[in-house]
């Protein structure tokens, strides 16, 4: 037996992946799925960060298409970057293995919704997998890159919060896989999925799945636990644990791979229950199709379809309460770091009561109070787009107000794009791009990304500068400053430019408070 470790799902999840023989780890950062390939790299797994989940999607196919192993990270919101690859990847299927390991966040620890990524499944045609602690984080990468090797097909490994983030045992197994060794193998039918050749992909992605379903009948990675008191619990994941705990006297079918379903075993379970239950967190996913193939469970009280379980909870589920849940005590609202190079910027926007279109970052929560100096923030570079959409069609003394606001990080993810419609579409009264540069992914612990010179692992590369591209593209107007000791010049900057009918961009550059000795050392070692 392997030595024991204590490990997160997270931690978990890359050293599973790593005894699974998978060539290489790409993603975004995206709290609860972080630091998946920050482990993964430090145990020695060749990892990457892309610009944005799309783009990681795609090189982690370009691997997989090589016949190696590949996996790649992100948060729930992230696979609605990714989706174009995974929709059509699913139809062209892999020669190696490729795993999407997606942590969604019920409760919305650090996320603008909760959606559930089990919907991807039926919708994209991709087997869906479900640990519910560390050790089956651990197992169940392996199996899904064991799943996704034997069919061809992109398989989800789907996380939560509180499996990313919970630490428990894992027992590591003694032999692990060699990696493939690479090998390219022309199949222009399979992969250029124009019309005539993704009529036939689909058929056989609807044969795959049928054998899926099948194995996952008899050999999916399920547990039946018997019970004595006549009521059937079925669940999967976090909640089939707070399942088990509010009701130890229960049967339980826990289950481990949740689309496709294995339905002869839920309804076989299902049929001498006097009462039957279905515990999971977020969408009626197993609720909605169960019931479609025939199970007689109910529907789920509507308030618990939102936020995570607790044992508690799930008592309240099975005696039917649906009286209304003591609120959970009130913590301290987040804010932005005292001294904040960003503070500097809001405290200016907000003295110009300019309409600020916000994005996804730590300036965030400028949002809140004290500063309240945030109106808008929806998805990864809606900033800009958002802004411009404000900039078209206010009258021209509000329109000469909006400004957009993002992050190094965010811009780099999806603010180019954003840019391109600025110049290509610009508003009468122009407009004002504010792009934040504190030289980090600050939000979600201070990750690289292409514009910080740094790889995964803080070694040199090739660095984009913000104000060049912006340039390149069309913006003649730009300016970088400090925003701490150069206050004043932005302020007249800011102030002039709202004024014009101009396109201006400005960057705003100093290290992020908590990253900037980091930042020194690593440029030393450079």
């Amino acid at each position: 037996m392997a030595e024991r470790q204590l490990l997160s799902g997270n931690e978990a999840v890359a050293l599973g992946a790593l005894h699974a023989g998978c060539a290489r780890g790409t993603g975004y950062p995206g709290t609860p799925s972080t630091e998946i390939l920050e482990n993964f790299d430090l145990i020695g797994g060749e990892a990457e960060w892309a610009p944005n989940e799309k783009v990681a999607a795609e090189v982690a196919l370009g691997v997989a298409f090589a016949g190696a192993r590949a996996m790649v990270t992100m948060k729930h919101v992230g696979l609605n970057v990714a989706s174009d690859v995974l929709f059509t990847a699913a139809y062209s299927g892999v020669q190696g293995a490729l795993v999407f390991v997606v942590a969604d966040d019920p409760g919305l620890a650090s996320s603008q919704d909760e959606q559930d990524t089990r919907r991807y499944g039926i919708a994209a045609g991709v087997p869906i997998i479900e640990p519910a602690d560390s050790q089956e984080s651990y197992d169940f990468i392996r199996l899904a890159f064991t799943v996704s090797a034997r069919w061809k097909t992109p398989v989800i490994l789907r996380m939560t919060t509180r499996v990313s983030h919970t630490t428990s045992i894992v027992r590591p197994v003694d032999v692990v896989e060699p990696r493939a060794t690479p090998h390219f193998v022309r199949d222009i039918p399979g992969r250029v999925m124009i019309p005539g050749h993704a009529r036939i992909k689909h058929k056989a992605l609807r044969a795959k799945l049928a054998e899926i379903q099948e194995w996952c009948e008899t050999e999916g990675p399920h547990i039946l636990f018997p019970g004595q008191s006549g009521i059937g619990i079925v669940s999967s994941g976090v909640a089939s644990v707070h399942a088990r705990e509010a009701c130890p006297e229960a049967a339980f079918l826990k289950l481990g791979m949740t689309y496709p379903l294995p339905f002869k075993l839920i309804l076989n379970f299902l049929k001498d229950k006097a009462q039957r239950f279905v515990i999971e967190e977020n969408d009626p996913f197993l609720v909605e199709q169960i019931r479609a193939a025939g199970g007689d469970v109910p529907w789920n009280p509507e308030p618990y379809r939102m936020g995570e379980l607790t044992v508690d909870r799930v008592r309240r589920i099975i005696k039917g309460d649906t009286t209304p849940e003591t609120p959970l005590p009130k913590g301290r609202p987040p804010r932005l770091c005292n001294a904040c190079p960003h503070g500097y910027v809001f405290e200016i926007l907000k003295k110009h009561d300019c309409i600020v279109s916000g994005d996804i970052g730590c300036y965030t929560l400028a949002a809140l109070p004290p500063l309240s100096a945030m109106d808008s923030q929806i998805c990864m570079g809606a900033s800009i787009g958002i802004g411009l959409g404000l900039r078209h069609v206010l009258p021209e003394v509000e329109a000469r107000r909006v400004v957009s606001v993002i992050g190094d990080s965010t811009f780099m993810h999806s603010g180019l794009t954003g840019v391109a419609e600025m110049v290509f579409n610009p508003p009468p009264t122009g407009h004002v791009l504010i792009v934040l540069d504190n030289l980090t992914t600050a939000m979600t612990g201070q990750q690289e990304h292409p514009a910080t010179g740094r790889r995964l692992d803080h070694t040199p590369t090739t660095r984009i500068m913000i104000e060049e591209v912006v340039r390149a593209m069309g913006i003649k107007n730009v300016t970088v400053l400090d925003p701490v000791r150069q206050t004043a010049e932005l302020e007249d900057i800011l102030t002039k430019a709202l004024k014009t009918n101009e396109l201006t961009v400005i960057v705003c550059r100093q290290p992020c408070l908590l990253a900037a000795g980091r930042i020194r050392s690593y440029e030393q070692k450079a």
